[in-house]
């Protein structure tokens, strides 16, 4: 490959802060495009109709609640928890593989997120905001792109720093502590969702990730510090698998569900 062609594809990759991302998630299930839950390729063009999920800290936490609750006819404090588990899973997946695949972080505040509930089949639609904020490393094409919405931070200690920033302190900790304010549920059980969700992230797309799928798990998990949650243990095929040390509480709800790697012995 010649050093012009080489050049050319460097600028492309530049201008498109989330490719690795979309990339990755089509890797994962075949499409970035059409999966519900997630908008199109992750970015919302248009926000009309669309609101930030820092409303969920506030009057759009009931409309989320009430519809898992009807989802699932589950009991409130179960309905809470099935709501976060699904949100937090389709939420850090734009983080998770950003860092993991390219060492690209979409910084994930709640005014930076957007969601709506017009689409039945997913429990809430989240995307991007199209000028989104994205961490990278100063070796990263992105770094010398001009593009304002691209962050560089010193070194893989301060991407990491800023993922745990933006995803957990200032979006995940306001949602949380909403939580507490509706449903009497502990902070173990849903930050156990958050930790197999990240780990999770990580496993079924290590076959495109770089690296050890172990140690890029073990670096999230400690950075969002929710490390001693979830163990790694080998799974079928030979493949690791995540056994997790607190419950959804999806074994309550009507059809009673023991998911995949829960504490609860099946």
């Amino acid at each position: 490959m010649t050093a012009a062609l080489d050049r050319a594809l460097a600028s492309d990759y530049a201008q498109q802060p989330l490719a690795p991302v979309t990339a990755t998630l089509r890797a994962m299930f075949g499409t970035s495009t059409e999966l519900p839950g997630l908008a199109p390729d992750l970015l919302v063009q248009d926000p009309t109709g669309w609101l930030p999920t820092s409303d969920l800290a506030g009057a759009s936490l009931d409309t989320l609640l009430d519809s898992s609750r009807q989802r699932w006819q589950a009991q409130p404090h179960a309905a809470a928890a099935l709501a976060w588990k699904a949100y937090t899973y389709w939420l850090t997946l734009p983080a998770v593989l950003g860092w993991a695949s390219a060492r690209r972080v979409p910084l994930l505040t709640g005014t930076d997120v957007l969601m709506h509930f017009s689409d039945p089949r997913p429990l809430v639609t989240i995307g991007l905001r199209h000028d989104i904020t994205v961490a990278v490393l100063p070796s990263d094409p992105l770094a010398v792109s001009g593009l304002p919405q691209v962050r560089v931070v010193a070194d893989e200690a301060a991407l990491l720093e800023e993922l745990r920033r933006s995803l957990l302190d200032e979006h995940l900790t306001p949602l949380l502590d909403a939580i507490h304010t509706k449903v009497r549920l502990g902070s173990r059980t849903l930050l156990g969702s958050l930790a197999s969700g990240v780990a999770y992230a990580v496993l079924r797309s290590a076959d495109v990730l770089p690296g050890s799928s172990a140690e890029s798990i073990a670096a999230l998990l400690g950075t969002l510090g929710v490390d001693d949650l979830i163990e790694l243990v080998p799974g079928r095929n030979g493949k690791l698998d995540v056994q997790r040390k607190t419950c959804c509480l999806a074994f309550t709800l009507p059809k009673p569900k023991v998911c995949m790697g829960c504490c609860i012995k099946q």
